[in-house]
């Protein structure tokens, strides 16, 4: 039989590694939460648009009038010879 004196010394092991266990996961968890906020944060701020929906629209419009300026010759060149 073990003696009271070991029986002590285990079950204060016992005790201090599940209390030492409760507390790293608890911090662990708190770490981890914490980081996942500021990320949702930053996701937040970066999914937002940055021009309006005007100004979008506008430079949609221009680009392709650009478009439409440069390569024109081209897709009339090339429809002429049956391409």
């Amino acid at each position: 039989m073990i003696s009271i004196l070991s029986q002590e010394r285990l079950l204060g092991a016992t005790l201090g590694a599940f209390l030492a266990t409760a507390i790293v996961y608890k911090e662990r968890r708190n770490v981890y939460a914490s980081i996942s906020d500021s990320h949702s944060k930053i996701i937040t701020k970066s999914s937002e648009p940055m021009f309006g929906k005007k100004f979008r629209s506008d430079l949609a419009h221009l680009w392709n009038r650009g478009v439409d300026k440069t390569l024109g010759p081209v897709i009339v060149s090339l429809s002429s010879k049956g391409w």
